[in-house]
């Protein structure tokens, strides 16, 4: 074993510097490719995971996942306090096991150490599915308890001779969630279940103000700032949700900086049923104007077309639904989020929408409305 220094790279054959992940939500990137939301990021990780670095690229190290994949990560979420092996080796699974609680689903998978990992969502049938990256299979039994709710069944395949996969089908048509991370050695993957009754009362919803403080975001030819009418909006919604008796949460509720990871950190604490973050749009073409709805993930995808669907109601052009966001309250996969820029700040006639009070109160009905009509289609 050789103890590798925090200054470059391990003299060994392989060439490879064994790091593992710190700090709040480390990230993996596909590739170097940035613009105004960062890289493309392919998964969150928990911390602790291991990585093999094996090269240094400006601010972002790349890792080599398998054989035949890599990825990259920011610096800043990568410590080398740790031993490295001269021999790299494909680690072994165990046995699983499937059960739930009185609130989730889990599946726990015993690994010799804390391995990266990737997971994405599938639909029509609905499935999570995780790659475990440098596995290979001795999973010979794989226990499942009759207290499960949300998972139908789990299964895997050896995709590659070194990336293991995880399949977990979904009992419901919709997407509630879910979150993947270690205890121990054991990596957990936590189904969060459908609600016992589909009514938007029943739902915990996070309200995000977009910006706020000096993050000022779009100003209109008015001197109109988005920070300031993305919270009027956002506290708009808040009460009308209340009156309708519905448990809120707001990321900011006055004009101050909150930074991306501590809105997901309180997100996280919380533990939302669904999000939605609001936004105002903004084009150097001040033609451009309209209405549009983001996420990241195909399963939150209804959710964010009922939303639009009962905006384009109130007579605003459709800018479009927009999928694979990179946006980073569009990343988490515990919830179903829905992203909405409710018009173009930059447009003459959007922005008389956006200052216009009664605007605001029509547009948290349609908000609602659409959450409402998404419940719908979902049963």
């Amino acid at each position: 074993m050789l103890l590798i220094s925090n200054i470059g790279f391990a003299q060994d054959s392989l060439n490879v510097k064994a790091g593992k992940t710190i700090g709040e939500f480390p990230y993996l990137e596909y590739g170097l490719g940035a613009d105004r939301l960062g890289g493309a990021k392919m998964t969150f990780l928990d911390t602790g995971v291991v990585l093999n670095v094996i090269d240094s690229i400006g601010a972002k190290y790349q890792v080599q996942l398998s054989k035949y994949n890599s990825a990259f990560i920011p610096k800043q979420f990568v410590s080398f306090n740790i031993p490295v092996e001269h021999k790299e080796k494909i680690h072994l699974t165990s046995s699983w096991h499937v059960s739930g609680d009185d609130k989730y689903d889990y599946v726990r998978l015993s690994l010799p150490k804390k391995l990266p990992y990737r997971s994405f969502q599938q639909i029509n049938p609905n499935k999570i599915v995780i790659d475990i990256f440098g596995a290979a299979s001795n999973t010979n039994w794989i226990t499942q308890l009759k207290s499960v709710k949300e998972i139908n069944d789990v299964y895997y395949e050896q995709i590659e001779d070194d990336v293991f996969r995880v399949i977990i089908d979904l009992k419901h048509k919709q997407h509630w969630g879910y979150s993947v991370f270690y205890q121990g050695n054991s990596l957990v993957i936590r189904v969060k279940r459908q609600p016992q009754k589909l009514r938007v009362k029943d739902l915990k919803i996070a309200i995000d103000a977009g910006h706020g403080g000096s993050a000022t975001g779009a100003v209109g030819s008015t001197g109109a700032q988005e920070k300031e009418y993305t919270l009027l909006f956002a506290k708009e919604l808040e009460r009308f949700l209340q009156k309708k008796g519905v448990e809120t949460i707001m990321t900011r509720t006055e004009d101050i900086d909150v930074s991306m990871t501590d809105r997901l950190s309180k997100l996280r604490e919380e533990d939302p049923t669904i999000l939605i973050s609001l936004h105002l749009n903004s084009s150097s073409n001040k033609n451009v104007k309209g209405v549009s709805t983001y996420y990241r993930y195909p399963g939150f995808r209804p959710l964010t077309q009922h939303i639009l669907d009962r905006m384009l109601d109130l007579g605003l052009s459709e800018f479009g639904n927009v999928g694979s966001f990179n946006f980073s309250l569009s990343g988490p996969t515990d919830y179903p989020n829905c992203l909405v820029e409710i018009a173009f700040l930059s447009n003459e006639e959007d922005e008389k929408r956006i200052m216009d009070p009664k605007f605001q109160k029509q547009t948290v009905k349609q908000i609602y409305k659409g959450i409402r009509d998404w419940l719908k289609n979902v049963k």
